[in-house]
């Protein structure tokens, strides 16, 4: 019963607020997420096809496709959506790189310290500035809606030892994908970086070809690493996993404002589950991990500032390498500042 309730209570709250009539040709808008069900992506898909079709009294449908049934790369996914065929696909940083290679700016490490910094950085005019330029790289074809998060953070993980500094990386062979980026930040810290396509991974870590990885830990316990000899996990947090979610522009920009509202409040309630989902799950990963025999290491303050100061030549790379990096870069900064002063004042609020 709680699902009709809530359904009533949103269709209720739209028609005191104004909402939309019910149309009787509605626009149907497909997504599609290159993931399963049991991803936080789908949640995220689940919660904004619940809200948008009720808080349209029905004048939105959305019909969802998971896997590669309408696409299996993000490059031909992202053209998809810039070609009309789809009309909402979630990509990882990397996924979109190859189009718009300043979304890397996700992946440079330890700029955003927690999830409150970065849930607050993803709500502001940062995603914004990323927007408008995806629109003009994409010749006003693409739009960004907002930004989630799809696994929660990456951290270092191998078969080797506990990683307590950066001079503890020297000699590990750390798997990543074939992007720059993450080979810089690897090389930075003394590792030695070793793309290995994903399903390969698991015979990768049995058979030492690499010794570890830079993931979540619900990738890590999904896909059963540990069984394979991954035994220590050091929760460094270098980069926060951020979910993009993109939307044809034109099927957006044809609406009326009451529709447009509607999607954009959906994606609103999107992010805000892709948010709570990989928190949700890390919980019993991280117990299955330990009772398995795993070693989980959290960095001190000072630790984590030494990581931190060992990776900085990835924002010097980054600048001097990726076409709208030093704008990206500093329209983060700027958010991240802004987004510590903001919670400063929250916890002098809240703590006295």
């Amino acid at each position: 019963m709680l699902k009709p309730i809530l359904t009533a209570a949103t269709l209720a709250a739209a028609t005191l607020t104004g909402g939309p009539a019910f149309a009787q040709d509605p626009i149907k808008l497909v997504a599609t997420a290159n993931s399963n069900e049991a991803d936080e992506d789908y949640a995220g898909l689940i919660v904004f096809k619940d809200f948008v079709e009720a808080a349209s009294n029905g004048a939105i449908e959305v019909e969802i496709y998971m896997g590669t049934q309408l696409c299996s790369t993000g490059a031909e996914c992202i053209e998809g959506v810039a070609e009309g065929s789809i009309d909402i696909y979630i990509s990882t940083s990397g996924g979109a790189a190859g189009i718009f290679p300043y979304v890397q700016v996700l992946d440079l490490p330890y700029l955003m310290a927690n999830d409150r910094v970065a849930e607050h950085v993803l709500q502001g005019d940062f995603v914004r500035t990323m927007r408008d330029m995806a629109l003009d790289d994409s010749d006003n074809t693409v739009r960004l809606m907002t930004i989630g998060n799809t696994g929660g953070w990456r951290n270092f993980a191998n078969t080797k030892r506990r990683i307590t500094s950066p001079a503890d990386m020297e000699g590990l062979k750390i798997r990543t994908v074939v992007a720059d980026l993450p080979q810089e930040l690897v090389k930075a810290l003394g590792a030695a970086p070793t793309p290995i396509p994903w399903p390969e991974l698991f015979t990768s870590f049995q058979t030492g070809v690499v010794d570890g990885s830079k993931n979540g830990i619900t990738d890590i316990m999904g896909m059963k690493f540990p069984d394979a000899g991954l035994q220590y996990v050091t929760l460094d947090g270098h980069a926060y996993m951020g979910a993009l979610w993109w939307m044809n522009n034109e099927k957006f920009m044809n609406m009326d404002p009451a529709m447009k509202r509607v999607v954009v409040d959906g994606f609103y309630a999107l992010q805000q589950a892709t948010f709570a989902a990989p928190k949700r799950g890390a919980i019993q990963a991280y117990a299955d991990f330990v009772e398995g025999g795993g070693d989980i290491y959290v960095p001190s303050p000072e630790e984590k500032a030494a990581f931190a100061e060992a990776a900085k030549p990835v924002q010097d790379w980054f600048r001097d390498n990726v076409d709208g990096g030093d704008k990206i870069l500093d329209a983060l900064i700027e958010a991240v500042e802004k987004a510590e002063a903001d919670l400063q004042a929250a916890y002098d609020a809240d703590l006295n």
